[in-house]
């Protein structure tokens, strides 16, 4: 078994501050930084002790890429997160407005997904 872990994933938002306001939301998280990053770009870091999301924005507007990254070598497809109480986040994530899809119970847990304002595709998944 490797010592190895992943730590975090970068994504590129339209609002890192309103995205790690929904992550909070949605699964408890906490800013563990925010700043100035890359090209004056700015990137909050939301998650938990072990991991976290990069949330970060360019300095200059940026436009979504067409299409669906499965196609795209390289494209990002989704981001899963496993939560203790699957029905309690949907319902979170349903107050906000966001449409659930893909619900599937399989061995060993549950997941569903959702596509956040930037287009990003969530698991979230259960192994409760």
């Amino acid at each position: 078994m490797s010592g190895a872990f992943l730590e975090h994933v970068n994504v590129t938002v339209s609002d890192p501050e309103a995205t790690a306001k929904r992550l909070k939301d949605w699964f408890n998280w906490e800013v563990r930084w925010q700043g100035d990053s890359l090209g004056g770009g700015i990137t909050y870091h939301i998650g938990n002790e072990t991991s976290y999301i990069a949330a970060y924005n360019p300095p200059k507007e940026t436009a979504a890429m067409p299409g669906e990254s499965y196609g795209i070598r390289g494209g990002l497809n989704h981001i899963a997160v496993v939560v203790d109480d699957l029905d309690a986040t949907e319902a979170l994530i349903k107050a906000g407005g966001y449409v659930t899809k893909n619900h599937a119970d399989y061995e060993p847990g549950r997941r569903f997904y959702f596509d956040d304002d930037d287009g990003i595709e969530f698991e979230v998944v259960s192994y409760a």
